[in-house]
C-alpha cells in the first residue's frame, strides 16, 4: 500500500505507469494535481519509452475536488493549477496513453484529453458535467474536446453536461479502443511496450509536429513537418529502418530508440 496520491513506476520495457490513488473517486484535488505535475515534469526531463496513466479498477477520475471550489479567487488558483498540470502532461515528449476504467468526468475527462491515446473499458463514462453546477470546464475541456471530436459534438457534451458511454465515445472519436474492463490496463501497457520498442525519436517528433500544427495554419504546419522530416534522418533509428527495409522488407527493423 502507499500513501502517495500519484505514483510512478518505470518498467524494464521502457514503459512508465502513472497511477492516481486518491481514494474511491480519485478526485483531482490540489494535492493530486501538484503531484501529477511533478511526475509529468520528471517524465519530460527523463522520458520513458511510453507512458500509461491509469486510475483504479473502478474509476479513472471523477473530476476536481468540489470542496475546494469557492469564488473567483479560488477559481483562479484551481484553474491555473489544472492548466499547468494538464499542460505538463500534454508536454510529455513520449506517447501518453490513458487507460480508463469507469467514470472519467470533468477534470478526469480533461486529463484523458491531455493524453495522446485513450483506451477505455466497456464500463467507462466520459463527460464534462460542469454546466450542471452552473460553471464551465476549467481544465482544457472546451479546447481539447473541440479539437478532438469537433466543435458541434463538444458543445453537445459541454452545454448539456451529459455523459457518454464507451461505445458512443468510440463512435465520436473520443477514445481509440474499447475493451472489457479487466483487460484495459493490460492492453494499454502492451501498446505502450510496443511503442517503447519502436523508433521513439521519430514518435516524439511526429507527436510534436501534430500538436504544434493544430495551433497554426496548414501551410505553417506543413513547414513544421518538413523540418521534422529532415531532422529525423539524423537519428540512428532512421538509418536502421531504411537499411532493414532495403534488406528484409517492412516491419523487421529492430530500433534502438536513438
Amino acid at each position: 500500500m502507499t500513501d502517495e496520491l500519484v505514483t510512478l513506476e518505470r518498467g524494464e520495457d521502457g514503459v512508465a505507469l502513472v497511477r492516481l490513488r486518491n481514494g474511491k473517486v480519485n478526485a483531482l484535488s490540489s494535492g493530486v494535481l501538484v503531484a501529477l505535475k511533478k511526475i509529468a515534469e520528471d517524465l519530460t526531463e527523463s522520458p520513458a519509452g511510453a507512458v500509461v496513466i491509469a486510475g483504479s479498477d473502478r474509476i479513472f477520475a471523477a473530476g476536481a475536488e468540489i470542496a475546494e471550489f469557492g469564488g473567483p479567487d479560488e477559481a483562479l488558483r484551481i484553474g491555473r493549477l489544472f492548466l499547468e498540470t494538464l499542460g505538463a502532461v500534454a508536454a510529455i515528449p513520449s506517447v501518453v496513453i490513458a487507460a480508463v476504467n469507469g467514470p472519467a468526468l470533468g477534470g478526469g475527462c480533461e486529463l484523458a484529453l491531455a493524453c495522446d491515446l485513450r483506451i477505455a473499458a466497456d464500463n467507462a463514462k466520459f463527460g464534462q458535467p460542469e454546466i450542471l453546477l452552473g460553471i464551465i470546464p476549467g481544465g482544457g475541456g472546451t479546447q481539447r474536446l473541440a479539437r478532438l471530436v469537433g466543435p458541434s459534438r463538444a458543445k453537445d457534451l459541454i452545454l448539456t453536461g451529459r455523459q457518454v458511454r464507451a461505445e458512443e465515445a468510440l463512435a465520436i472519436g473520443l477514445v481509440n479502443e474499447v475493451h472489457p474492463a479487466a483487460d484495459v490496463l493490460g492492453r494499454a501497457l502492451a501498446l505502450a511496450a510496443e511503442l517503447a520498442a519502436g523508433p521513439v525519436a521519430a514518435q516524439r517528433l511526429a507527436k510534436q509536429v501534430i500538436d504544434a500544427g493544430l495551433e497554426t495554419t496548414l501551410d505553417a504546419g506543413l513547414e513544421l513537418e518538413q523540418e521534422a522530416f529532415v531532422a529525423v534522418f539524423s537519428t540512428e533509428d532512421a538509418r536502421i529502418g531504411v537499411v532493414s527495409f532495403l534488406e528484409s522488407g517492412p516491419g523487421r527493423a529492430i530500433f534502438t530508440g536513438r
